[in-house]
C-alpha cells in the first residue's frame, strides 16, 4: 500500500516503492531515514527547523547564508498568510519544502499560485520528496480554486526541469520574463 497524505479533503500518493496510478516515476526514499516522509502544511512552530533548509536553498542560488534572515522571512510569510509552505518530514526531521505564493491572472480572471521555492536536503534527494511536495502543491492549489501553477527555474537546473516535465508541467517558449532590480546600487 502506498503512503498517502491528506491535505484538507484530498489524498494522493507521496513517496513509496509503489507508483500511484499514472505516476510511473514515483520513487522511494532511501536516504537513511527509517520511515517514509510525510508531506504536510507547515505551521509557525516549524520555522526553527525549516530555517536551515530555507537558508540552504538561498545559498544554492548564491545568496549569503543567514539563518536569522531565513527565520524572519518564513515567520513573516506564515504569520501574515502570505504564502503556503509544505514540508516533508521523516523521523522528526524536515527534509524538504516547497513554498507557494497566491496571486491572480488578469487574462484568465482567476486565482493562480506561483511555486517559487522547492528544495530537498542534499542527503534526501533522489527519493521522491520533491515529487511529493509538488503533488501536495498541485492538490492544494486545485482545492483553493486556482486555475494554474507557475514556476521559474534556472536554465541550467536540468534535474528540476526533468521533475517538472515528468509531472506534466509545460515550458513556456512564447513569453519572456523580465525583472527590474529596485535595490540601491
Amino acid at each position: 500500500m502506498s503512503p498517502t497524505v491528506q491535505i484538507h479533503s484530498l489524498q494522493y500518493c507521496v513517496v513509496s516503492g509503489q507508483s500511484a496510478p499514472g505516476d510511473a516515476n514515483a520513487g522511494r526514499y532511501d536516504g537513511g531515514m527509517t520511515s517514509a516522509p510525510a508531506i504536510r502544511r507547515a505551521v509557525a512552530d516549524d520555522v526553527d527547523a525549516l530555517a536551515p533548509l530555507f537558508d540552504a536553498y538561498r545559498r544554492f542560488y548564491e545568496q549569503p547564508g543567514d539563518i536569522a534572515l531565513a527565520s524572519a522571512w518564513l515567520h513573516d510569510r506564515l504569520e501574515r498568510g502570505e504564502s503556503v509552505i509544505f514540508v516533508a518530514e521523516a523521523d522528526g526531521q524536515l527534509t524538504g519544502f516547497c513554498q507557494l505564493y497566491p496571486t491572480w491572472c488578469s487574462v484568465a480572471a482567476a486565482r493562480i499560485f506561483v511555486l517559487y521555492d522547492l528544495f530537498v536536503d542534499e542527503g534526501a534527494r533522489r527519493g521522491g520528496i520533491g515529487r511529493g511536495l509538488m503533488l501536495a502543491a498541485q492538490a492544494f492549489a486545485r482545492e483553493a480554486g486556482a486555475v494554474r501553477l507557475d514556476l521559474g527555474t534556472a536554465r541550467t537546473n536540468m534535474r528540476a526541469q526533468a521533475l517538472y516535465e515528468s509531472l506534466g508541467w509545460q515550458r513556456d517558449d512564447v513569453y519572456l520574463t523580465y525583472s527590474l532590480s529596485l535595490a540601491d546600487d
